[in-house]
């Protein structure tokens, strides 16, 4: 914890909070109290985002400018800042429906192709991150720390090449949802994706996994998984939350599970979605649940109340601060679990690399 308390934005850090430009206005049923210290603990411990759709939303409908307030997606930078978000992960993901293993890599490829161009169009906002250095360094310089990924692991085809690739483009997370190597469990294939994974530091992301094939890959790697954007589902058995087994999982590998704002799998009230962060902080443990709202998309996708934009993540730190979660479990949820799964995939990737260097 001393290092991310010593870690604070320069001056020209921007505010966050409810006060801040683009955030939501504060409801009446939440103190002011605990809004402030909210806002305050974001200062220091702002979120990390696992989800944000934008780039696919921007490929689709380019003439958004993010660098103001947009009311035609519900993401631009005026939000992010006024949530407290210090870093997000820009999902790649093209729609499933791109059957044809070749038009998902050049559905990738374009998506990695916009998404450096939002890191060049944006410089004094967003700073593109490949390491747990870089997440520290832009939070300190007040930029948003921007991570690609995940692509979908559909794209590897008997061949590790691609994954290098992408890699080499920037690429820091992929996702074995729907990829023929990780259906129901792994094969002999996907145990040496997993391992080059590790090698290269790239994080596997099981939203969308069967559990199944979820705990098969959170027990083969070596470093720890993530699930980019999920809820629980014992409290809502919705297609794609994440199963109790599946969070034990996680815990046992010390990986990361990343409450998502979708109304249909959370339901419609910010209580709801503090109730699915709590059930995963009490399966997952402490060091495993983190916040993955999978905003990036234009008006019309139904979210929780108060929870519509990324400038309500104070509102929902204010619920759990109400509930007595303390400083210390706050800055793990917001901040410092990503930065330790990010640090702990870099340390297995050079245990990796050492092996391989060293002598037989």
């Amino acid at each position: 914890m001393a290092d991310l308390q010593d870690e604070r934005p320069d001056e020209g850090h921007v505010p966050v909070g409810p006060a801040s430009v683009g955030a939501e206005d504060t409801p009446a049923a939440t103190p002011a109290g605990s809004l402030d210290r909210a806002a305050a603990l974001l200062g220091v411990h702002p979120v990390a985002d696992g989800c944000n759709t934008l780039v696919w939303t921007l490929r689709q409908s380019p003439y958004h400018d993010i660098d103001t307030p947009d009311s035609g997606v519900d993401t631009d930078i005026p939000r992010l800042r006024a949530g407290g978000v210090g870093a997000q992960f820009w999902s790649l993901m093209p729609p499933r429906e791109a059957a044809a293993a070749d038009q998902v890599v050049s559905d990738t490829l374009e998506q990695i192709d916009v998404a450096l161009a939002l890191m060049r169009r944006y410089p004094d906002g967003l700073c593109l991150a490949l390491s747990a250095d870089d997440l520290a360094d832009a939070r300190n310089r007040g930029r948003i720390a921007s991570f690609l990924g995940p692509v979908p692991g559909r794209t590897l085809i008997d061949s590790l090449g691609a994954l290098r690739a992408f890699h080499a483009l920037g690429v820091r997370i992929l996702a074995p949802a729907g990829a023929p190597w990780a259906q129901q469990g792994l094969t002999a294939f996907g145990h040496e994706v997993v391992r080059e994974a590790n090698r290269l530091s790239i994080l596997l992301d099981l939203a969308g996994c069967p559990p199944l094939a979820a705990c098969q890959l959170a027990g083969a790697s070596k470093a720890p998984v993530i699930i980019s954007n999920t809820a629980a589902e014992a409290l809502n058995p919705f297609p794609g939350n994440a199963t109790d087994e599946v969070l034990l999982a996680l815990r046992a590998a010390n990986g990361l599970a990343m409450v998502t704002f979708d109304t249909a799998r959370t339901g419609d009230s910010l209580h709801a979605v503090a109730d699915h962060v709590e059930h995963v902080r009490a399966v997952a443990g402490p060091h495993g649940v983190g916040l993955g709202a999978a905003f990036g998309t234009e008006p019309g996708r139904p979210r929780p109340a108060g929870l519509t934009d990324p400038s309500g993540y104070p509102r929902l730190i204010a619920e759990l601060i109400d509930r007595g979660w303390s400083e210390a479990d706050l800055a793990l949820l917001t901040w410092g679990n990503a930065q330790r799964v990010i640090r702990d995939a870099e340390f297995t990737a050079r245990a990796a690399q050492h092996r391989r260097a060293s002598p037989a």
